[in-house]
């Protein structure tokens, strides 16, 4: 697998830098549609130079936003044909919400079957206005918006029913319940055995439950500050997704705090005997 995360900083010269002290083999983009293209084609550049690889193009606008729902929409057209001119295998974003308390709000109507037909025409429309040809738009799994399980992964592809939808991989995301994160290399496993053949990229984290608290409370957390099982994760993802694919630490704030969870993954990695 490539393992890597996010580079964040201003300055060109300055993320070269950070990225080579990473060790990062990929990446999120670190631009978008609206960046410069004299700026993108720098950075591209650069990653060549490194060999790394940029995953995924984020979106991370809801397009069903009540009063930029539309804009944000067309955004995510823009996102993808980005990501399909760069040949960047993946443009990611999650499914959205009716609702006004945020854009990715938990909400009872993000599982309505009115929401779920919405879902499907707005995934049919950005896909088809942006006809790419070789990146994917997926959908980043949710503890509270669809899709919430491997399951409505696989119905969600079938409804849709265009080629170049696929699947974004984050179990922590929907560990989202005790069953799930009591039994959770089981789960994950099973998340990996139905979904390996269509995820184009995968977010890392670990994933924690207060066993002190009522009711349930679950969280996420850095790789070795939670209760998932690396190697054995570790070894899901290289028994089901090619030795190339893109694995991205997240969420992490500081460069030390991403340096330490490359470095645990990376001696959890070599437990296991996967390479990275």
């Amino acid at each position: 697998m490539r393992l890597g995360g996010t580079v964040c900083c201003n300055n060109p010269a300055e993320w070269e830098e950070k990225l080579v002290q990473s060790g990062f083999r990929a990446i999120t983009a670190p631009f978008t549609c609206e960046t410069p293209r004299e700026e993108i084609q720098r950075l591209l550049r650069i990653t060549e130079k490194h060999d790394v690889a940029i995953a995924e193009v984020g979106v991370w606008k809801n397009v069903f936003d009540p009063a930029e729902g539309r804009t944000n929409l067309e955004y995510a057209v823009r996102q993808l044909k980005l990501a399909d001119e760069l040949s960047i295998p993946c443009c990611v974003n999650i499914a959205g919400t009716e609702s006004t308390a945020g854009w990715d709000a938990a909400d009872r109507g993000n599982f309505t079957q009115a929401m779920y037909d919405r879902l499907v025409s707005s995934l049919r429309e950005i896909i088809d206005r942006a006809s790419p040809k070789k990146a994917f738009y997926c959908l980043e799994p949710m503890p509270w918006m669809l899709p919430d399980s491997p399951e409505t992964c696989l119905q969600l592809m079938k409804d849709v029913d265009r080629k170049q939808f696929a699947v974004h991989m984050d179990f922590v995301n929907i560990i989202n319940c005790p069953r799930r994160f009591l039994d959770a290399e089981r789960f994950i496993e099973e998340c990996f055995r139905l979904l390996g053949p269509y995820i184009k990229s995968t977010h890392l984290k670990d994933s924690r439950m207060d066993l002190m608290r009522l009711t349930t409370v679950l969280e996420e957390c850095s790789p070795g500050e939670g209760s998932l099982d690396f190697v054995q994760i570790l070894k899901a993802i290289d028994r089901y997704l090619p030795a190339d694919a893109p694995v991205l630490l997240e969420h992490m704030t500081t460069f030390e705090e991403y340096r330490r969870a490359y470095d645990y993954v990376a001696g959890k990695a070599a437990e296991a005997g996967v390479g990275i």
